[in-house]
């Protein structure tokens, strides 16, 4: 059988000692670049990592300074009454009416003023429990 395009059909030994170093180089470039993308894939999660840290770190402290702020503020005990009053109103049945009136009232405000006091009732009892509350509705 003849050889193909003319070639011998096997790699003097001259040809091999030139065929290593090249395969050698090709390897080592490989290799680097893993590396190199490995690299890259960790520093990638390790900044993800932080940025979770840290904005766990900053609710954290958010959180506090509204806690120690509230501690000498009646706007949550404000809240609480005013929330509770056509509670209390509907055991009497004279007021029941009124209850229902302001309710439909309220219902038939627009949206932005219904989502306001919404946001002030969250911002007063916290986000958290007021983001809970919706999302179970």
């Amino acid at each position: 059988m003849r050889p193909l395009f003319g070639a011998a059909s096997s790699l003097s030994t001259l040809d091999q000692s030139m065929l290593l170093p090249i395969l050698g180089g090709v390897v080592e470039l490989g290799k680097t670049w893993l590396e190199g993308k490995n690299t890259k894939i960790k520093a990638k999660a390790e900044a993800e990592a932080t940025v979770l840290v840290k904005s766990a770190e900053s609710e954290a402290n958010w959180e506090n300074i509204m806690a120690q702020n509230s501690a000498s503020s009646w706007k949550d005990e404000w809240l609480t009454i005013l929330f509770s009053l056509p509670m209390i109103l509907c055991f009497f049945p004279d007021t029941v009416q009124y209850v229902r009136d302001g309710f439909t009232a309220l219902d038939s405000m627009p949206d932005w003023y219904q989502y306001t006091l919404s946001v002030i009732v969250a911002a007063s009892f916290g986000v958290r429990s007021a983001i809970g509350f919706m999302r179970k509705k």
